[in-house]
């Protein structure tokens, strides 16, 4: 017999996540409305809070991250990932019936009602604004300053050939917040490490975009992805080498050593290969190539721990 609230895991769902296996089956529905299947999202969020928060413990000359502020991002993003997910649901709820990919979306599909949603919306958006409030004011204040850019997003798709660089501006956020929450400030380095950021998520997403592209262009949908067309190689490669060159420049900003800037070549490596796999044709191993960020982020931000360790 089938449970109440199925439905078939969505195609870039990580396969058996304890969300499918064991939440109560009335639960499964939001928790697929805030993406929490799929955990690559809330890792790219917290990636450049966590680089951010290294950054400035090696300009301050402390030992390691302030472990506090890592946890509080590390909660903040997995909120407000699924909050932005959710808005993102609501607005395109007419538009994901139309692509293959998004039309078993809770929304569209109907296992989660418009009420319903604007609902779970508001009390991620809540546990976000507690998490939020735990940090300095001017930090407070940065965050608050996403929201109009994170409100704007799902409506680029319509009208602008690149919103991946408007996801790109709200995505890479984090790269200011770990400073400000250190500093009460920003800084040249967060400004950098933020410029840096938002060419990365430009890049991997591009790749990500490359799922819909034959979709996308029947709904009229717009995106790098099409943007850059058969040039979507060199397209992601110039993001990834601009990523590259202002994480370098913020490194060198914030006085950081030379593990650190190891570890940004590792990253460099990482996203080459990411680039000589690229095939515009392959929607599954471009989601690979998208998911493979997560490991590339990890070990920059390791690099840049370890530095302040040493």
């Amino acid at each position: 017999m089938t449970e109440p609230h199925a439905a078939p895991s969505l195609p870039d769902a990580v396969r058996g996540h304890w969300a499918e296996r064991w939440a109560p089956s009335g639960l499964k529905p939001y928790l697929r409305l805030a993406r929490i299947e799929r955990p690559i999202g809330w890792w790219l969020l917290l990636l450049p809070c966590w680089w951010s928060a290294a950054l400035a413990a090696l300009h301050g000359g402390r030992p390691w991250p302030d472990p506090v502020h890592c946890l509080l991002f590390l909660v903040g993003a997995v909120a407000m990932r699924g909050a932005g997910c959710t808005y993102n649901d609501i607005v395109d709820r007419d538009l994901d019936t139309r692509v293959e990919r998004t039309r078993q979306r809770p929304l569209p599909s109907g296992q989660v009602s418009l009420k319903g949603a604007l609902a779970f919306l508001a009390l991620q958006a809540l546990v976000g604004l507690v998490v939020l409030l735990q940090f300095n004011g001017f930090a407070i204040a940065t965050g608050f300053a996403s929201l109009g850019i994170v409100a704007l997003y799902p409506f680029m798709k319509r009208f602008f050939w690149m919103p991946q660089i408007v996801l790109g501006l709200a995505f890479a956020w984090g790269a200011l917040m770990g400073w400000a929450a250190a500093f009460g400030s920003l800084g040249g380095a967060a400004v950098l490490l933020y410029l840096g950021s938002i060419a990365w998520v430009v890049g991997y997403d591009t790749v990500y975009a490359l799922q819909d592209i034959e979709d996308d262009e029947v709904v009229g949908i717009k995106s790098s992805a099409r943007f850059f067309g058969e040039r979507v190689k060199p397209g992601v490669g110039l993001c990834y080498a601009l990523a590259i060159l202002f994480m370098a420049a913020a490194f060198v900003q914030a006085g950081a050593g030379a593990l650190s800037f190891a570890g940004l070549a590792l990253f460099a490596l990482h996203l080459a290969w990411q680039v000589a796999r690229i095939d515009r044709r392959d929607g599954a191993g471009a989601l690979r190539l998208f998911r493979s960020n997560r490991d590339a982020g990890l070990i920059l931000f390791a690099a840049l721990t370890l530095d302040c360790l040493l």
